[in-house]
């Protein structure tokens, strides 16, 4: 009897903590939520603000003035991301390492040498306090400042042991600097093809597709009225690594295309557009539909950018993809060999520019750190501690080179009402260099490649390192914007980009790091025989993951197999990879097969000529993705033969029957004889990985996932992955958001994230659209206020403070 007492005495005790610590839990979750009800004062605001948050935690911001909606958003975009925004703008100026610790200290060092910090700090000193875009961009950070002086502190700053500050200008042009940095390639691309030359000799780079393709499919431009020593093999993997370890997502490519009303049942314009960025947690994109008297967007903004970079109203639709053309470009600099500090010019000897800095480190001391500048840019030599300083290397961006109007282009795009507003946005997009897609109301269509395009001396090849010292290899001046690709309401009746190389530009191919024709050849096979498209088909398209061109790779590499060297089992696998449609759905064995029969071909091709290091390089480039097909296609190549068999000379052949044999000896190995369970679903994978989710104790409560993933890489709906040894394929990039806009049903236009609106983890809306992303499905994006307020899940409420 005593022992019943006792034990439900420790029970009830047992029960009570239980109980204290859930209410303790309760309240923590409570207090770190963000506030999506109720009543708040906002210092600044003249009028009262009303803010309607949708099923899916999307605000509806209804304003009588511009200044007082874009304070509302301000708020509301800070209290759902800033944690995101913190990181952002701190990439640009090297604030890494204060959060994370020394591991990211390289990652500070490359990125404050990119100069996006003094550019900002150069950009700030000339703006004109009572332009219209810095005045709505200051409203917008007054709204971020005051949700950061009186709202609850998202638990990742608690986690790390940053203190929380205000943001200013200077951040928003730091995190619009990294993006364009975050598109570029050269970095990835240059220095290898260097080396490659240098290591290999000019034969090897034949088959490599390092130049722009004239037989390729191709983005047409239409404008019908005239318009006013060898490289240190490091400098490539060390920039790679560097970048790797960035706890934020890098912008990859895209797909968009606009179809006329010639071509659509309705009669008016449909509008599709899917931006390929890495996958991370919290997504890329914050959705906001703000409404004014004078002004209404519904909007997909950057954490801390106050106008979206995509966007659309009830007049027009506007939209991005990656034009890739090439604005990075190295060159070796030929140092004083009596002074390390100075370099030749074609005047002669000139000193360096020294720049130092400070670099916080968390629990450690400050880092000092300085580095060297020519008049082309940062040497990349010397940044980093392995790179050695035996020849030193400049790295020359166009994005640092010339006058920053970004913002003033963002804010234009935004304010514009018809297609001659939108057009004279355009030009002040220096970099990075954009696909901007274009459709409204009355019918129009449209294409831009928006970057500062410059041309260069015949015998300069921009793909390799050039030249410092002789002044031959130095631009000789920018394009005007109208000679930059275009297409405006082309004959054919639709406009599209899927990173593609676009059609001759000022009479010349213009050089860059495009993407192979995959989408873009898929995309122009769907749109040109049909007449009649309807958002539901587009909204099924834009899902597409049919992959004809890996169809014509199999076909190229099964006929050179010999079935007398294959099993029974061999065989069989191979006739029904010879049967396969291209479909990348995730109950399909095909693609599973196949991805692991191109490495282990493209390893044997590569690895030993260019040893492991190099070999992963290459992996990681465009130009591996462009190089695919062609040499499926082609008979004799350079890179068929294993230089390490010294009397013997391998062929194409011997290399495709030895790969296919590996792949399934390694998918037996991994899933068993029975290739039914080979499924594309178990090795194509896709996680939304946090920074603080790589702590495997935190993964389950800040990542999203994993789900098993359709699609594949450059297929329309393009899930991109990386090869290596393991034959997993987890996602690291793809749609940041897929959006339909249908001018004929513009209130039922649709779109989706891929995992939630809000990053703190604690909201609703955290991961609350994730299942849906994957499978496929949409949701309305709201313009209609009845509906918006009789629908509403919740209500906040700014008022001006008294």
């Amino acid at each position: 009897m005593i022992f019943v007492k006792r034990f439900k005495k420790a029970l009830l005790i047992i029960l009570g903590v239980i109980a204290v610590l859930a209410m303790i839990g309760a309240i923590i979750v409570y207090q770190l939520s963000p506030d999506y009800n109720g009543e708040k004062t906002l210092t600044k605001l003249t009028k009262e603000v009303k803010v309607y948050y949708d099923a899916y935690g999307i605000p509806h911001i209804y304003g009588e003035n511009e200044a007082d909606a874009f304070r509302a958003l301000g708020y509301v975009h800070a209290q759902d991301r800033l944690w995101q925004m913190e990181l952002l703008r701190r990439i640009g100026s090297g604030g890494l390492s204060e959060v994370f610790g020394a591991d990211l200290l390289e990652t500070d060092k490359f990125f404050i040498s990119l100069g996006i910090n003094e550019a900002s700090e150069n950009t700030i000193k000339n703006i004109v306090p009572n332009d219209p875009m810095v005045q709505l961009s200051q409203a917008y950070l007054d709204g971020v400042n005051q949700f950061i002086d009186q709202g609850p502190t998202p638990v990742e700053f608690y986690l790390t042991g940053i203190k929380k500050r205000p943001f200013t200008l200077k951040d928003v042009y730091n995190t619009v600097g990294y993006m364009a940095f975050s598109f570029a390639m050269a970095h990835k691309t240059d220095p290898l093809l260097t080396n490659i030359k240098n290591k290999l000799g000019p034969d090897y780079l034949v088959d490599l597709e390092i130049d722009v393709d004239s037989s390729t499919v191709l983005i047409k431009n239409h404008k019908p009225l005239p318009q006013v020593s060898v490289v240190n093999e490091l400098i490539t993997s060390k920039v790679s690594e560097i970048l790797n370890k960035l706890p934020l997502a890098q912008f990859e490519g895209s797909n968009s295309w606009v179809i006329a009303p010639e071509k659509t049942k309705n009669g008016k314009v449909i509008f599709a557009n899917d931006p390929h960025i890495g996958f991370a947690q919290p997504s890329v994109w914050y959705e906001a539909h703000v409404s004014t008297p004078a002004y209404e967007k519904y909007g997909y903004h950057l954490a801390g950018v106050p106008f979206p970079l995509l966007g659309h109203n009830r007049k027009l639709a506007y939209g991005l993809t990656m034009f890739e053309n090439d604005d990075i470009d190295f060159y070796f600099e030929e140092e004083n060999p009596l002074d390390r500090n100075s370099y030749k010019t074609t005047s002669g000897y000139t000193p360096y520019k020294l720049v130092h800095n400070t670099i916080k480190v968390k629990d450690e001391d400050a880092v000092a750190f300085k580095y060297k500048e020519s008049i082309h840019g940062p040497i990349v030599h010397g940044i980093t501690t392995e790179l050695s300083d035996d020849k030193s290397i400049a790295m020359s961006w166009v994005y640092t080179k010339v006058e920053n109007k970004v913002m003033d282009a963002l804010y234009g795009l935004s304010r514009a009402n018809n297609l001659s507003d939108f057009k004279k946005a355009l030009p002040d997009i220096h970099a990075p260099g954009l696909n901007i897609m274009y459709g409204d109301a009355v019918g129009n269509v449209a294409w831009f490649a928006t970057a500062k395009l410059y041309t260069m001396p015949e015998e300069s090849h921009t793909k390799f390192i050039l030249d410092g010292s002789s002044g031959k290899d130095e631009p000789l001046g920018y394009l005007d914007f109208s000679e930059n690709p275009m297409a405006v309401n082309p004959p054919w009746s639709y406009v599209y980009s899927a990173n593609n190389q676009p059609d001759s530009i000022a009479g010349m191919l213009y050089p860059g790091y495009y993407l192979p024709e995959n989408r873009a050849k898929r995309i122009v096979s769907l749109l040109e025989p049909k007449d009649d498209w309807d958002k539901q088909q587009v909204s099924e398209m834009i899902l597409d993951v049919t992959a004809p061109v890996d169809i014509d790779i199999v076909s190229n590499l099964v006929k050179l197999m010999d079935v007398k060297q294959l099993s029974e089992q061999e065989i069989h696998v191979l006739d029904k990879l010879s049967l396969w449609d291209g479909n990348n759905q995730i109950e399909k064995i095909e693609p599973t097969v196949y991805h692991r029969w191109l490495y282990q071909l493209i390893k044997h091709a590569f690895e030993d000529e260019l040893g492991t290091e190099m070999f992963q390089e290459l992996l990681a480039t465009h130009m591996f993705k462009r190089l695919i097909a062609p040499l499926a296609e082609k008979e004799t190549s350079v890179w068929w033969d294993n230089i390490t068999t010294k009397d013997i000379v391998e062929t194409k052949q011997q290399a495709v029957i030895e790969s296919f044999k590996l792949a399934v000896a390694s998918l037996k190995a991994d899933f068993g004889d029975n290739n039914v369970m080979w499924t594309w679903g178990k090795v194509h994978t896709l996680e939304h990985e946090h920074p603080i989710g790589r702590i495997k104790a935190l993964r389950s409560f800040f990542n999203v996932g994993p789900f098993p993933a359709m699609g594949t890489r450059e297929v329309i709906n393009n899930m991109a992955f990386s090869y290596d040894e393991t034959g997993k394929y987890p996602v690291t990039s793809g749609p940041s958001t897929r959006r339909v806009i249908d001018f004929s049903d513009i209130e039922n236009s649709i779109s989706i994230l891929p995992t939630g609106q809000s990053g703190n983890p604690f909201s609703p809306h955290y991961r609350d659209q994730a299942k849906m992303f994957n499978k496929g499905h949409f949701r309305k994006m709201m313009m209609n206020k009845e509906e918006i307020i009789s629908s509403k899940k919740s209500l906040l409420i700014f008022k001006p403070k008294l």
